[in-house]
Order: C-alpha cells, then sequence, then structure tokens
C-alpha cells in the first residue's frame, strides 16, 4: 500500500477530487494548507498599502492506496492539477505499513 500527498492549488481541488474518484479513489483527507517553494510568496495591497507575504494557500491531498493504483493515482493529481506554471505543487509518496479501519476491524488493502 502506499501513502500519496499531493500539495496543490486551491482551484484545482474539484477537478482533481472528480478525476481521482472517476478512477476509483473512495476517499481522500483534503486539508487548507499554506507553504512556499520556487514562488518566494507574492506582494499584495491591503487598504492602499502594499505588503508581502511569503506563505501562499495551499491544498494538502492524503490518499492511502493499493500499490496496483497509486502510480495511476499519481498519474492523474499530476496531469489534472497541472497548470504549466511555478508554483503547482509537489506529490510525495510513502510506503504504507497497515491500514485497520475503525469499525469494522478490517485490515490491510479490504479497508481502503
Amino acid at each position: 500500500m502506499k501513502f500519496i500527498i499531493a500539495i496543490i492549488k486551491p482551484f484545482k481541488l474539484d477537478e482533481v477530487r472528480e478525476a481521482l474518484s472517476a478512477i476509483g479513489v473512495a476517499g481522500m483527507t483534503v486539508s487548507e494548507v499554506k507553504g512556499f517553494g520556487r514562488q518566494k510568496g507574492q506582494t499584495e495591497i491591503y487598504r492602499g498599502a502594499e505588503y508581502s507575504t511569503n506563505m501562499l494557500p495551499k491544498v494538502k491531498i492524503e490518499i492511502a492506496a493499493a500499490d496496483a493504483i497509486a502510480p495511476q493515482v499519481v498519474e492523474t493529481v499530476q496531469r489534472v492539477a497541472s497548470t504549466d506554471s511555478i508554483g503547482d505543487g509537489k506529490i510525495f509518496v510513502l510506503d504504507l505499513q497497515s491500514v485497520t479501519r475503525i469499525r469494522t476491524g478490517e485490515t490491510g488493502d479490504t479497508a481502503l
């Protein structure tokens, strides 16, 4: 099993969610986060004063996937979330040792 973490631009969330549902991803966890990378922040104007912020809003998607579907999940997120501009985000794939469904006690792929 794999644990896939994707950091994407917020306005791409609905498109990514729909694309992942279409390939059979049953669930995900979504968090609003802030961060910076190569974008180095942005300059904004608030009440006539210009200020710089170095933390940009992003969305973090966490998905537990079976080994068989994990490459397809990564490819789908990369394809759908891309705007071909700096700040599109990152995808991290980690090995997942175990999963247990709390309600039934199922473990492994059946718990996904």
